[in-house]
């Protein structure tokens, strides 16, 4: 797919714990007002646009009929995908490679402070017969798997800590980021239990943003943008939804998808070809196990990678290089869209303090959470 379809613009509004002073469709309009002088383009130029929402998560019910106006998509085709932006981005590719449109937007937003009961609001997605009856909340799975995968890999809390560690303080350096902070490893190890072995520093926090994203056909974006960002792989997959049929302490999605990514790249060793991954760790866990899965170490060594200082910065693989979903924030479907806007800085070179040297090919996967096992993945390249 390299060469067919690139990034050439993209906006954001940063991301927040809170954002009392701006409506939903606030965020989206700055977001999509700044991808669109990133790339110099106005609406009318734009074919088509993607929206990325979840009715339950935006309090509105056909909550897409609420996008046109501040992404300037009046009277022109918008449709939406209620998962993760990747899965998103993948839809508006495969439009621009139908040859229908030239230029395609696509946006996520987060507004999770607006929900007031957040654990309830994602317990409504689990079987209603089985699962939801027993009235355990989504965290109490988590540490269910995250006991599973520890027992699997011999990995120990203090390797999970260490991922806090490293993501809170990468996201210091990032002026995007919600929930950048200097934690010692102590601190976070003896953090109040949540679900054993899952602690309360184990788990992201939510933030609300939007980002915007422009795609274009492989021959008009040398026009719109100097630094084109080719899109050389996407793909995604749900594995069960059912938590009596998960395959615990693994993520098959992951696997499943960065498999089909990789193939359609080009991709034969994600290890040496890969430069640097900027993935889910929801969960603290999450982030090992991930790697784990997209073939950037072998199962039970991402431990080992993470203690040695192997995916820090200047590490040699450096993972969630901008804080990751426990720096910047947990912002829903809106996740895979801040990996996506992390990656596509890194390979512009514009991450300022967090930046990488010599990079050119990097990958950005989300999860859309718990009870879910869907998982989507993007290879990216400058």
């Amino acid at each position: 797919m390299i060469n067919q379809v690139a990034i050439v613009g993209i906006g954001t509004t940063g991301f927040r714990a809170t954002t009392p002073d701006v409506s939903y469709r606030e965020l989206t309009y700055e977001a999509a007002k700044k991808a669109y002088l990133d790339c110099g383009i106005s609406p009318k130029e734009i074919g088509a646009f993607v929206a990325t929402s979840e009715d339950f998560l935006e309090g509105y019910s056909i909550s897409d009929e609420y996008s046109p106006d501040q992404l300037g998509a009046v009277l022109k085709p918008i449709y939406t995908v209620p998962g993760d932006f990747i899965q998103s981005l993948g839809s508006g590719v495969m439009m621009v490679l139908s040859g229908l449109y030239d230029i395609v937007v696509v946006q996520a937003l987060s507004k999770a402070s607006n929900m007031l009961t957040k654990p309830y609001m994602i317990e409504f997605a689990m079987d209603p017969l089985y699962a939801r009856q027993l009235r355990e909340l989504p965290d109490y799975v988590a540490g269910l798997d995250m006991a599973r995968y520890m027992f699997d890999t011999g990995t120990t809390k203090e390797d999970c800590a260490q991922v806090v560690v490293k993501n809170r303080r990468n996201a210091m350096f990032n002026p995007y980021a919600a929930h950048g902070c200097d934690l010692s490893l102590d601190y976070v190890m003896s953090a109040e239990p949540v679900s054993y072995p899952l602690g309360e520093l184990d788990i992201s926090q939510h933030c609300d943003g939007a980002v915007v994203v422009v795609l274009a056909r492989g021959d008009v974006a040398p026009s719109l943008t100097k630094k084109p960002i080719w899109i050389r792989g996407i793909s995604w997959i749900s594995d069960t939804p059912n938590l009596e049929r998960m395959e615990w302490g693994k993520a098959n999605y992951a696997q499943l998808a960065a498999k089909k990514a990789y193939a359609m790249a080009g991709i034969k060793s994600p290890r040496t070809e890969i430069d640097f991954a900027e993935i889910n760790d929801e969960f603290s866990y999450k982030e090992l196990m991930h790697m784990e899965a997209l073939g950037l170490c072998n199962p039970g060594e991402a431990r080992h990678l993470v203690r040695d200082g192997f995916t820090e910065i200047d590490g040699g693989l450096p993972v969630n290089t901008m804080g990751g979903v426990m720096g910047v924030g947990n912002a829903f479907e809106a996740n895979g869209a801040h990996l996506v806007l992390s990656t596509v800085l890194q390979l512009r070179g514009e991450a300022g303090r967090n930046q990488l040297k010599d990079v050119h090919t990097g990958l950005a996967m989300s999860w859309r959470g718990i009870p879910t096992n869907t998982g989507a993945v993007v290879i990216l390249s400058n």
